[in-house]
């Protein structure tokens, strides 16, 4: 590894991890914008993720519910990169994760949940869009594969989603706000596996640098944020992040 980058992040205390979807590839779940990701492949997948189109469209909402049935992430279990940034809270260091995932590898890598801000929501879990009723998405999915291809709350009759942000929507003001502070106070933020190209938690990495972080991105292909950092590694996130971890 570089030295003057192993230079300026050895003993960083104050850590904070932005992660998308390039780190939870190595887990088995495919990523949206890459060579195979999902949209990629099939750019009409996006449209379920789409607020609009998922409130308005029966057959969307159906299609969305099947994919999610058989989703990788119900099966993946937290890679090398997923357990080495877990490591760095066992040894003592304030790490958060920021996470645009909503698979919990992070939580599951052992990670606790108050340190992970997952800023487009969790698979986990779901909601009714009428009324405050939550569920857990293992009960949803019970009822899709019974038959039930579009089911609805069983309080209200309203439309239930997954408990995510989709395209359209707002990300919570609490959760951004502490996302912001947490981006803030770090002295060594890395950007892991992230197209940052979705905002706003892709503007992160600008306010840690203009707070004097080391901004550090890690992604297999060119990031509209590659300007700010002060390093950039192009390099297996499953090799380079414990190597990054263990330096530090």
């Amino acid at each position: 590894m570089n030295e003057e980058l192993v230079d300026r992040i050895r003993g960083a205390r104050r850590i904070a991890v932005l992660t998308g979807a390039g780190i939870s590839t190595g887990s088995g779940i495919p990523d949206y914008r890459g060579p195979e990701g999902v949209w990629t492949r099939d750019p009409a997948a996006a449209n379920a993720f789409t607020l609009e189109n998922f409130m308005s469209d029966p057959a969307v909402r159906r299609q969305f519910w099947r994919t999610y049935a058989r989703h990788a992430a119900w099966r993946a279990e937290p890679n090398a990169a997923h357990r080495a940034v877990a490591g760095l809270d066992r040894e003592g260091v304030a790490v958060r994760v920021l996470t645009q995932n909503i698979d919990g590898l992070h939580q599951r890598a052992g990670l606790a949940a108050r340190k992970v801000l997952e800023l487009h929501g969790s698979m986990r879990t779901a909601v009714c869009t009428r009324c405050p009723a939550r569920f857990e998405t293992a009960e949803v999915l019970a009822r899709v594969e019974g038959g039930d291809e579009d089911p609805s709350c069983p309080d209200c009759g309203g439309i239930v989603k997954l408990d995510i942000v989709l395209f359209g929507q707002n990300l919570d003001a609490d959760v951004l706000g502490h996302a912001r502070n947490i981006a803030a106070a770090s002295r060594l933020f890395l950007a892991v596996g992230s197209s940052l190209m979705v905002e706003p938690a892709a503007s992160l990495c600008t306010l840690a640098v203009r707070a004097g972080a080391t901004l550090v991105i890690v992604n297999r292909d060119p990031t509209p944020y590659d300007a700010e950092a002060a390093f950039v590694l192009r390099e297996n996130i499953e090799d380079v992040v414990p190597e990054l971890c263990a330096a530090v």
